[in-house]
């Protein structure tokens, strides 16, 4: 009888595993459907974390009366909100690197807002970048503009750094809002071309260049460089230059480009008397004015994680303590001694 009762036992704990495991791998199956479906969106109302600011530091600074008529201003803006729906505002970040290779999740995002957003509603679209190639942040212009032809407002804030192409994709806004002490213009183009021709030649190495085309290839990190293909290579760099320019004058007009493009860059304040902004503020500072007109949120699509990253997380929060729970109960049931 008294293994009968042990085995009884001893199975109890088996059957308690299995359905952990098997629970482990409903949740792993579920997950994996998940990541096929659905983008990983991270959606921040603004407007509830500004007023739970406010409701937690008046709950403890202001006195009783003084929280009553806080109370009392709050339903009556909410009575007026839902009375009359108020404008949305969503916020986007973009943070740029020398290949703009974050443009594709500010282009998901743009089109995630676009399927929901409504003309007279603003997109702002923080920006800190010190710029990179000229293809990637031409895009990322371009995808800002597509915010402006669905009859959004777009509004650029530069807390930072928009600099050379990050300075690129802020001038398409409407408007420019930048923190007294960011960086914004250089309004120029760079190409470095390393070139080790000599070196090869002292050491007796030889290199062959084979191309179709006379301006295939201007200038060459291994083969000599002429004077014809420095000038033809000088000529496409002052090109994009006059394409960048223009861009600018385009977007801003009241910006005197021949001052501004330059290649030099400016602090903000001195950025607002050229008219390479609009108005000095941080976007924090921005969006806080604009909370009792707008609802805020902001729209994030998450870098895509292997299936294997979100197993981990999971297994270390949850599967590990099932399966450690129930070995402890196991071993402190005495069933290392069955026979």
């Amino acid at each position: 009888m008294q293994h009968l009762i042990e085995f009884g036992i001893f199975f109890g704990k088996v059957l308690i595993i299995f359905l952990a495991i098997a629970g482990i791998l409903f949740v792993i199956a579920g997950l994996a459907l998940r990541s096929r479906l659905k983008p990983d969106f991270q959606i921040d109302d603004i407007n509830e974390k500004l007023n739970e600011f406010e409701r937690h530091l008046g709950s403890i600074v202001l006195d009783k009366k003084e929280r009553k008529a806080a109370e009392r201003e709050e339903k009556q803006r909410q009575k007026a909100a839902d009375e009359n729906p108020q404008r949305r505002i969503f916020v986007l970040d973009f943070e740029g690197d020398m290949e703009a290779s974050h443009v594709k999740e500010l282009s998901d995002e743009i089109t995630a807002v676009l399927t929901i957003a409504k003309p007279g509603d603003e997109a702002v679209v923080r920006i800190e970048s010190p710029g990179g190639v000229v293809h990637g942040y031409g895009l990322g212009a371009a995808e800002i503009l597509r915010l402006k032809g669905a009859g959004l407002k777009v509004t650029a804030c530069v807390d930072k750094v928009a600099a050379s192409g990050g300075y690129m994709m802020a001038c398409v806004a409407d408007k420019i809002v930048a923190a007294p002490f960011a960086i914004l213009g250089s309004i120029g183009v760079l190409a470095m071309v390393p070139n080790v021709h000599r070196l090869l030649k002292k050491h007796d190495v030889d290199y062959e260049e084979v191309s179709a085309g006379e301006y295939k290839r201007t200038v060459s990190i291994l083969g000599e460089i002429t004077e014809k293909g420095r000038a033809k290579f000088r000529e496409q760099i002052e090109d994009t230059h006059v394409l960048f320019k223009d861009f600018v004058q385009t977007h801003r007009p009241t910006v005197d480009v021949t001052k501004v493009a330059t290649g030099e860059y400016w602090y903000g304040v001195r950025a607002l008397e050229m008219n390479l902004v609009d108005s000095l503020a941080t976007s924090d500072e921005y969006l806080f004015q604009q909370r009792r007109s707008a609802r805020i949120f902001a729209v994030k699509i998450l870098p895509k994680r292997k299936l294997g990253e979100k197993l981990q997380d999971l297994l270390g929060s949850v599967s590990v303590k099932i399966v450690d729970r129930v070995l402890t109960t196991v071993s402190n049931s005495g069933l290392a001694n069955f026979r």
